[in-house]
């Protein structure tokens, strides 16, 4: 079955980075385009990026003002989320999920084209 498992997490201070990784399983990843969400307590889950099958086309939240990076490793079934400058709001725990289309486009994120998530990984940044 479709497995999704985070790693990278931790806790840093304001401005620093993490590379968070997600090893997939259990599917064909290079068929699927794949998204991070973050979850906050007492808050929705809030998207974050999309990468599309092939890995060279990724949008992102407005929110991040160009300060996170997704890519992808088709070889390693491996998806990846590079955060840079990091902001304490960023704290979160960061998910990875899998769209549920074998298609090749960049797709707009709706929740509930993104059924397949991750137990996610915790990030936390503080002073």
């Amino acid at each position: 079955q479709v497995q999704l498992v985070e790693s990278g997490g931790g806790s840093v201070q304001p401005g620093g980075s993490l590379r968070l990784s997600c090893a997939a399983s259990g599917f064909a990843f290079r068929n699927y385009a794949m998204a991070w969400v973050r979850q906050t307590p007492g808050k929705e889950r809030e998207w974050v990026s999309t990468i599309n099958l092939a890995g060279d086309s990724a949008y992102y939240a407005d929110s991040l003002n160009e300060r996170f990076t997704i890519s992808s490793d088709n070889d390693k079934n491996t998806l990846y989320l590079q955060m840079n400058s990091l902001k304490p709001e960023d704290a979160a725990v960061y998910i990875c999920t899998k769209y549920v289309f074998a298609s090749s486009e960049l797709p707009i994120f709706r929740a509930a084209d993104f059924p397949k998530r991750g137990q996610g990984t915790q990030v936390t940044v503080s002073s």
